[in-house]
């Protein structure tokens, strides 16, 4: 059991992130009541249903009401006008966090509506996430042993910060702080850059002429690549416009080293191309396998 503690947190915006913080923080017994409120009594009555949350209400105000946490969980697109509903009723007493994948989009939304950043506003953002989406796919281990990326500013309450990371910490997550913009630049090239990806070449497959046989017999590798082009469409319109530059430098980057593999390929330079491919697999394999081995050492053993 864990020894943090929230006496209420309110979700705004009830879906897969909102939903799993709220049953990781119950399966630890770190919080009293859970309170959703978004736009569609359906999903907050399925909320209540599963257990995921213990009230819920169309009404902001009633929602937040002697909260001592906020989570704002909504599409990323929206965040200015949620944070323009909740100003008037945000307290010194709260702290409230968020859980979008573009930060700057998010500073630049609480500039707009309130000047300055509130202090008691943590930014973060979970690395976390599934191709399923809404409340019903939510899971108690959703954050554990995955990384949250808190981004708080010069402004931002040093109480309120320990307080957000150890709600994660409570979850299993291992937390970060980063700059907010070296965090949307290493998320456009490790995260929203791969989306994109992977739904352009799902989308150009499906246009072809023999759309039916690749599908068909697509191999296991297709498979797992684009497996997060099922993911939500609308969060990640979302976030490609909300991060747009440093996607679009992402994609820039990545097609001039395909026009270098594709012109390896056309003039038959198997050196090059070997070169590029033995670079790749030596990266990917220092780089996870010495994640996996690390997080292995740090696991108790069974």
């Amino acid at each position: 059991m864990s020894e943090f503690y929230i006496n209420k947190l309110t979700i705004i915006g009830l879906g897969l992130m909102g939903g799993s913080l709220a049953r990781a923080l119950k399966a630890q017994g770190a919080v009293g009541q859970v309170v959703a409120t978004g736009r569609r009594a359906e999903s907050l009555e399925k909320g209540l249903a599963l257990g995921v949350i213990d009230a819920w209400t169309l009404d902001m105000a009633e929602a937040v009401a002697n909260a001592d946490v906020v989570v704002i969980a909504t599409p990323t697109l929206i965040a200015e006008k949620v944070l323009a509903e909740l100003e008037p009723l945000m307290t010194t007493a709260m702290v409230v966090t968020d859980v979008a994948s573009v930060k700057g989009n998010m500073q630049r939304a609480a500039e707009n509506v309130f000047g300055d950043v509130p202090a008691n506003f943590v930014m973060g953002h979970p690395i976390a996430g599934s191709e399923q989406s809404g409340v019903e796919a939510a899971t108690v281990d959703l954050f554990l042993d995955h990384r949250v990326i808190l981004t708080p500013l010069p402004t931002t309450s040093a109480a309120a910060t320990t307080l957000v990371q150890a709600m994660w910490e409570a979850c299993g997550a291992e937390v970060v702080c980063m700059d907010v913009a070296e965090h949307d630049s290493v998320l456009a090239a490790t995260s929203h850059l791969p989306h994109v990806l992977a739904y352009t070449l799902v989308d150009a497959l499906a246009q072809n002429g023999a759309a039916a046989d690749i599908f068909r017999f697509a191999a296991g590798g297709f498979r797992d690549f684009t497996r997060i082009a099922s993911s939500d469409p609308t969060m990640w319109h979302d976030i490609a416009l909300a991060n747009q530059d440093a996607i679009l430098q992402g994609i820039d980057n990545f097609s001039a080293h395909l026009d270098k593999v594709r012109a390896a390929i056309a003039s038959g330079d198997g050196a090059s191309l070997y070169a590029t491919f033995d670079r790749a697999k030596r990266a990917r394999d220092e780089h996870f396998l010495g994640q996996y081995l690390s997080r292995q050492k740090k696991s108790p053993s069974t």
